[in-house]
């Protein structure tokens, strides 16, 4: 299978919205990235529709094309039918006059190929008698039954696609032609590789456009009517009965649009109890008309079929009806299935993604797998991480949330902006004297402490960090630090108790108080005793002093 489909992988965000939508589940998630498993692609562009950044990119064939134009060979487009809605008010003739501008030598309608697919069809089931028959026009259909559905094999169609027949033709009509059909379908770009040798390249009508504007083309707003060009319907649900005969008695003429109708329609198949069928398929809902490359830019499923309806005419395209034999088609089993892991392996994953009961099986969906169980069975095959699955990683982070939070030795306390307490943990009420969180959830703070702090740091949009405050309700010091997470619109209240710390505090000013009152103490009564001392002294000196005086003066007198 050509590699169609390349992906940034900067753009894939991990969203999981392609593997949702594949209807196949052939995406891979390694690393975190999105990858596309080849052999089990179908290439229906339900991935490039769906994904939200733009990580899915269509391979381009413009330059390939203009290498082709470079050639010398004549290059015919087979252009699809469903162009007419993708490029709204303009015909066939004014197509061709805008593509010639950009080097090709002609443009002709791709419906030319549909009208002999079509005679085909009607032939088989008037010559043939064949039991069921399902309709090979399109290519995601076909590797959906050839890699999905081998036991539907024998029933698919041995016809070229329109594209094909067309194309085949146009290469006989005019010698050394080079063809490049241009449509809405990402899938034809793989057919025309694998079928080599009848169609050269394939653009999108993007790329078409894309290229017209890079040239400054305008399309001319011009219609033209032709009387005899049914096959036009081809590209609308029902488009190719419609042009059919269904002249054969006993067959029954069906229209299924949609993989996942298709996938159920197959199935019914595989039980033996559907006969006598003409089933034509389509993998895109509506349709051509509604193909991945229309729907990313121009999803109008309804003003689409108005156009192709009112341009479609009532006759069939003059066609020389090529011999059965050269639009004949082998369609072969394409082998795609990794190994089933065994029962054992597959309880062990499920184990890890918390999946121990049939009850823990919620089967959500949001990782892509319509179970659990085909989720675990992804993920043996290394397409799917355990990661993926989002009640396992909500779960996970609550319950790393909730240890965290009982655990802290830290009160929380969560309100609204309404200043309702929203969630309290077990420190919180220890701190509060709360027997019950049921007792406050949804009151006011007020209730319970002042909301001064709350509603100042709400009001003014600065936190509060470390701030010491006095429950004296509770008796208790606290260091409280207040948040406003205006994401989730919640004012978070952290409490620290620290009354001990405060009690500690006042014991040792207290001591410290008493140290300094008996220090005081102790030299007040040291300068007492000094003074005393000093007083003392100065009397004894005095006396002292006499005494002697006195002795001189009777020493003197002898």
């Amino acid at each position: 299978m050509a590699n169609c489909l390349t992906l940034k992988k900067s753009n894939c965000k991990n969203c999981y919205k392609c593997i949702r939508n594949c209807p196949v589940k052939a995406i891979k998630f390694s690393g975190n990235q999105a990858q596309i498993i080849g052999n089990e692609c179908i290439l229906c562009g339900q991935c490039f529709v769906a994904c939200p950044q733009n990580a899915r990119e269509i391979v381009q064939e413009t330059e390939k094309v203009k290498v082709l134009l470079q050639s010398g060979a004549p290059v015919i487009v087979s252009l699809a039918p469903s162009f007419i809605g993708n490029y709204d008010g303009v015909g066939i003739d004014a197509m061709r006059r805008a593509l010639q501008k950009l080097g090709f030598a002609d443009v002709e309608e791709t419906a030319i190929g549909a009208t002999m697919v079509k005679n085909e069809y009607d032939r088989m089931l008037r010559e043939e008698h064949r039991d069921i028959i399902i309709s090979s026009c399109c290519h995601s259909i076909n590797l959906l039954i050839q890699k999905y559905f081998p036991a539907c094999l024998e029933y698919l169609a041995d016809v070229l696609s329109p594209m094909q027949a067309h194309c085949q033709d146009i290469k006989k009509r005019i010698p050394n032609a080079k063809t490049v059909f241009i449509g809405p379908c990402l899938s034809k770009k793989d057919e025309a590789e694998y079928y080599s040798g009848i169609v050269d390249a394939v653009l999108t009508f993007e790329e078409l456009t894309n290229w017209l504007k890079e040239e400054n083309i305008e399309l001319e707003q011009e219609m033209d009517v032709t009387p005899e060009s049914r096959a036009r319907f081809f590209p609308t649900t029902g488009g190719i009965l419609r042009t059919m005969t269904k002249n054969v008695p006993n067959v029954k003429y069906i229209a299924i649009d949609g993989i996942e109708k298709c996938m159920a329609a197959l199935r019914d198949i595989e039980t033996g109890k559907v006969h006598h069928c003409f089933i034509e398929m389509s993998a895109c809902e509506g349709s051509c008309i509604n193909g991945p490359i229309m729907n990313k830019a121009n999803n109008m499923p309804i003003m689409d079929y108005i156009a192709v309806a009112d341009y479609a005419g009532e006759k069939d395209f003059a066609v020389s009806q090529p011999a059965p034999v050269t639009l004949k088609k082998q369609f072969e089993y394409i082998e795609h299935k990794l190994s089933m892991p065994t029962e054992a392996e597959i309880m062990s994953v499920m184990r890890q993604m918390g999946k121990n009961t049939p009850a823990q099986e919620l089967n959500c969906g949001s990782c892509g797998y319509n179970t659990c169980r085909e989720k675990a069975i992804a993920v043996c095959q290394g397409k799917a991480e355990i990661s993926m699955c989002l009640p396992y990683l909500k779960d996970k982070a609550e319950s790393f949330s909730d240890t965290m939070v009982k655990n802290t030795p830290n009160g929380l306390l969560v309100l609204n902006e309404n200043m309702e307490v929203q969630q309290i943990n077990e420190a919180a009420r220890r701190i509060l004297n709360i027997r019950h969180a049921s007792d406050v959830l949804g009151e006011q703070v007020t209730r319970i402490m002042d909301s001064g702090s709350f509603i100042n740091v709400y009001t003014t949009g600065r936190p509060i960090q470390n701030q010491r405050v006095y429950l004296a309700e509770y008796q208790r010091y606290v260091e409280q630090t207040v948040v406003h997470d205006k994401d989730s619109h919640l004012l978070i209240g952290i409490l620290r108790d620290v009354t001990d710390e405060e009690i500690q505090k006042e014991k040792k000013e207290k001591i410290s108080r008493q140290t300094m009152e008996v220090a005081d103490k102790v030299v007040e009564k040291q300068m007492r005793i000094v003074q005393e001392i000093a007083s003392l002294l100065g009397e004894t000196a005095a006396e002292t002093k006499i005494a002697l005086a006195k002795l001189k003066e009777s020493i003197a007198d002898e």
